[in-house]
């Protein structure tokens, strides 16, 4: 199910917690940041993530695998901690919309 949508505050501004809170960042493309609390701390947490791969969304079968090498390299499937980047890094595209199945 989708997480419980939280709001907090980051240096003063209201930001919305987790993947419903994720957006890209301005002026650097393939980037996305989200807001965490880091359950060691109780603070709230900036993490920016991606990078430029967005070339590999398509449905070609090379895309696929460059994908699922993504995932592999990146051993998505380990990736549990929601303050650190790599998380959000391999479970971009279901962030932004796009249903492709694979990590990427």
């Amino acid at each position: 199910g989708e997480e419980n949508i939280v709001e907090a505050k980051y240096k003063g501004k209201k930001v919305t917690l987790g993947k419903a809170g994720a957006r890209r960042v301005k002026g650097k493309p393939g980037r996305g940041e989200v807001f965490v609390r880091d359950p060691k701390t109780g603070k709230i947490k900036r993490v920016e993530f991606g990078s430029t791969m967005g070339k590999a969304m398509g449905n070609s079968k090379k895309d696929k695998e460059r994908r699922k090498s993504f995932g592999n390299r990146h051993k998505c499937h380990l990736k549990k901690d929601k303050t650190k980047p790599g998380y959000w890094s391999c479970r971009l595209t279901k962030m932004f919309g796009r249903n492709i199945p694979g990590w990427w």
